[in-house]
């Protein structure tokens, strides 16, 4: 497509005295011709014109069969055949979350409550104070 350099006419405008008054400036200098208008118009072809898309084309992904995971059940006394990577995937999921359950078991306490705390504490016994409470009887 060419670059449209002719969108707006040049006009050559006489302006004398008393002329001013009846010149349409918006529809002078706004306005494009309607010929350079017709010219960037996009023609779309008959046959897409019919049918309109907003993925540009009928649907890419399956569409729901109603079944568990889109699998057919076996027949009656055959059992499902697994594939390949289900075992290692088995393993790698519920493995992990194993494994970060007992990490966090045994995560160390940094909190700044627990870290005060024992400081206070060892300030306390330092300076020779009970930190812990004991009522006189």
């Amino acid at each position: 497509m060419k670059p449209c350099l002719h969108l707006f006419r040049p006009i050559h405008l006489e302006i004398t005295r008393g002329t001013l008054e009846s010149v349409n400036f918006k529809s002078i200098f706004l306005m494009p011709p309607t010929s350079s208008l017709r010219a960037l118009q996009v023609q779309v072809p008959r046959r897409i014109a019919g049918r309109r898309f907003a993925s540009h084309g009928p649907p890419q992904f399956n569409e729901p069969s109603g079944l568990l995971f889109g699998e057919k059940p076996p027949a009656p006394g055959q059992k499902r055949v697994k594939e390949e990577w289900e075992n290692i995937w088995y393993v790698g999921m519920f493995g992990s979350m194993a494994m970060a359950a007992v990490l966090l078991y045994y995560k160390p306490d940094t909190s700044i409550q627990t870290w005060a705390l024992r400081e206070a504490k060892e300030r306390m016994e330092a300076r020779g104070e009970k930190y812990k409470y004991e009522p006189s009887s």
